[in-house]
């Protein structure tokens, strides 16, 4: 073995190590996106299933330029997104009792992801079950996990 293939060899776990001191503090505290992600959807269905659609909300991104895709056609912005859910659930009869079923959530870069699966309302036999699909794509934005866009059927 050569010095100068020995010196390499030697060097890979020093640089590595190098890298990882650089890393800035914060990095390594941050939760893993899908478990942050796992969380924004957990704390949804509580605020969802407890009435909460304020609440529920916060999961979203508050911009006017949010897309949410649904039956209804396209919604842009947290205000009239919000609007919308009120309109369609005016009480915990009509809201149900959410879960998400089939999550697959797929890290897209460090600040991004997308989340697939299937929604589930189960409600008064007199309205009736409702359930669809979903694709979420989240972006992180100032260090927390955010909706951007919904398109949910």
């Amino acid at each position: 073995m050569s010095f100068t293939s020995s010196l390499k060899r030697l060097a890979r776990p020093a640089l590595r190590a190098l890298l990882l001191l650089a890393a800035p503090a914060g990095a390594q505290t941050l939760p893993a996106p899908r478990a942050a992600i796992a969380q924004v959807l957990a704390t949804q269905t509580a605020a969802w299933n407890r009435g909460d659609i304020p609440g529920f909300m916060q999961g979203y991104w508050q911009s006017d330029s949010l897309v949410f895709i649904g039956k209804k056609g396209l919604t842009y912005g947290w205000r009239p997104t919000l609007a919308n859910y009120q309109k369609s659930y005016p009480d915990a009869a009509a809201m149900g009792r959410l879960d998400f079923r089939g999550l697959r959530i797929t890290p897209l870069g460090p600040d991004a992801a997308e989340v697939v699966g299937a929604w589930h309302l189960a409600r008064p036999a007199a309205l009736g079950d409702l359930g669809g699909h979903f694709l979420l794509v989240f972006r992180r934005l100032q260090g927390r996990w955010v909706i951007v866009a919904d398109h949910t059927s």
